[in-house]
């Protein structure tokens, strides 16, 4: 690996090793400085910066082994999606405020005991009076979307958005880890892991809003990647065209570095940020850290493209247009998100500001002021969730699964639905596939100290999304929260994995033995991985079976 634009030379005795090109020695404190000398070529450039293209041998594998492993994940998924044929857990709230949308663009109140109509699809139980409830619209539109395509009676189109989203995230978290990785094996390895875990499984087979966060901060990210080769392809070609006739660049525009204009896929991570923040004010976490990590990609890039003063031409000139491009551009989107809510008369707290005028802020319009009254009601909501319930899992537990969430229990005894056993049970716990789970949370770890060690550039944009994911958590102890909430960081817990499954396998020129050694680890990993999820698999569909088969499932007292 050649040294960077400010890479120390090594301080032993010897002689002194050739500059990359573009720079000279300088004789104080021995380190490469940007000169106004040769300036790289575009083409060298961008393989400093970027690398080299993939083989063409490999271009096919780049699409076909992500949208093998959505394949599989998609029959997971769509196969008996209508099961179990009733409102479970949470649906009993977003599935009927998505109806509510479809009649009105806004949740409207239900009577007591309208869920037993409801199964039966029939909504003679909604009234005409707005509902107050405390997560944006995003995700229940998406519910009424499949509820639109197949009718608001089918439990098929209650869960048919859900189970969509949940499988193109595999195919997207895939392309994610070949850009990464750049490895068609690692991409299909991630891919094939999302597809067979049961906590994604489960998420995507029933309508609550945690998996929509996911697929949204998941997109968000791989715009970012996309953003990120995009601005090094545009820092070089800038840099190269600075180049006079003689091959030089003058020594000013080498001290902070060109503007690279508008980036169009920061613009498209702020909309997917923005449709995140729209389904659970979660999202707000995950455009915080992915705001700073496409700062520090930037930095980083001109630091090794040779700007002199990287960090401030970093943040003048590419981090006031990231936030132009994501800040604004999210909340836009957010904003967008509540046009029902905007669109309608008698929405909960539509006209609170006619109500109560203000002098200090009545240069506001009254509908925004309305909005923001609602949003602080919600959030003095959210932070005084205390209640207790059963399936309350604190955050550090997520860990180890200490406590996955119960969606569904139903009971049978002999002879009933065609038990045969003395006792049956068909479940649905969102209890994920254990070698994924306990290895994905030491492969995390494991990252924290390659970050430390290596400073390398994936690892911690690893963790920035799984701590976007996670760490928030931690600081409500006494909030009820639950297991099912993890699924928003588990994309980068995969990402974790894979990529010490890369360490695992090596590198290209290693010697054969140990490349061949490694891959046959990363396929008993994957083999195993495999056979854990089938081996569950019931507990995650609702599958019929023996009551003492589904005990052997619980591998904790804490899962019961």
């Amino acid at each position: 690996m050649q040294p960077t634009a400010t890479d120390t030379v090594p301080a032993e005795p010897g002689p002194s090793p050739e500059p990359p090109a573009g720079f000279s020695l300088k004789p104080r404190r021995t380190r490469w400085v940007a000169e106004p000398a040769r300036v790289f070529t575009r083409s060298a450039l961008e393989a400093r910066l970027i690398g080299g293209p993939a083989p063409a041998s490999l271009r096919l594998w780049f699409w076909l082994a992500p949208s093998l492993t959505a394949l599989i994940g998609g029959l997971l998924r769509f196969v008996r999606l209508g099961q179990p044929p009733s409102l479970i857990f949470d649906e009993t709230y977003y599935v009927k405020d998505a109806y509510s949308y479809l009649q009105s663009g806004y949740e409207r109140n239900w009577a007591d005991k309208a869920n037993d109509l409801f199964n039966q699809g029939v909504f003679t139980s909604l009234e005409n009076t707005p509902e107050y409830v405390v997560h944006p619209p995003m995700g229940k539109w998406l519910i009424a979307f499949g509820m639109c395509l197949f009718g608001p009676d089918s439990t098929f189109g209650w869960r048919f958005s859900s189970a969509l989203l949940g499988t193109i995230a595999i195919f997207v978290l895939a392309l994610v880890a070949q850009k990464l990785f750049r490895s068609t094996i690692l991409g299909a390895a991630a891919g094939l892991l999302f597809a067979v875990d049961g906590h994604a499984i489960v998420q995507s087979r029933t309508s609550l809003l945690d998996n929509f966060v996911m697929f949204f901060a998941l997109l968000a990210f791989g715009a970012l990647l996309m953003d990120r080769d995009d601005g090094r392809r545009r820092l070089a070609a800038r840099l190269s065209s600075l180049a006079g006739a003689d091959g030089r660049v003058r020594a000013k525009d080498l001290l902070y570095g060109p503007w690279l204009g508008i980036r169009w896929w920061r613009l498209a991570a702020g909309v997917a940020l923005g449709l995140c923040i729209g389904t659970k004010w979660s999202g707000l976490f995950f455009l915080a850290a992915f705001g700073v990590l496409s700062v520090l990609w930037d930095m980083n890039a001109r630091r090794t493209a040779g700007i002199r003063y990287w960090m401030a031409g970093a943040v003048w000139k590419d981090g006031l247009l990231a936030f132009a491009s994501m800040v604004p551009v999210a909340a836009a989107t957010y904003l967008a998100t509540w046009t029902g809510w905007f669109a309608a008369k008698d929405s909960y707290d539509r006209h609170w500001a006619e109500s109560n005028p203000s002098t200090a802020w009545g240069w506001i319009p009254d509908s925004l002021r309305s909005l923001w009254h609602y949003h602080s009601t919600a959030y003095s909501f959210h932070t005084g969730l205390g209640s207790d319930h059963p399936y309350k899992a604190n955050a550090w537990s997520w860990f180890v699964m200490g406590r996955p969430t119960s969606f569904y229990v139903k009971n049978f005894e002999n002879g009933d639905a065609g038990c045969t056993a003395d006792k049956c049970i068909s479940a649905i716990t969102s209890v994920g596939n254990p070698l994924i789970w306990w290895g994905g949370s030491l492969a995390v770890l494991f990252l924290v100290g390659v970050w430390i060690a290596k400073r390398d550039w994936r690892a911690g944009a690893i963790l920035a999304g799984w701590a976007a994911g996670f760490v928030p958590w931690l600081f409500y102890p006494e909030r009820t929260i639950f297991f099912f909430y993890a699924i928003a960081y588990e994309p980068f817990m995969i990402l974790a994995i894979v990529m010490v499954l890369g360490m695992v396998m090596g590198k290209v020129g290693d010697p054969p033995w140990r490349r061949q050694q490694g891959a046959v680890i990363i396929g008993l990993f994957l083999t195993l991985a495999v056979a854990l999820s089938a081996y569950f698999y019931p507990v995650w569909a609702a599958e019929m079976i023996s009551y003492d088969y589904w005990r052997l499932h619980m591998w904790l007292p804490s899962w019961i």
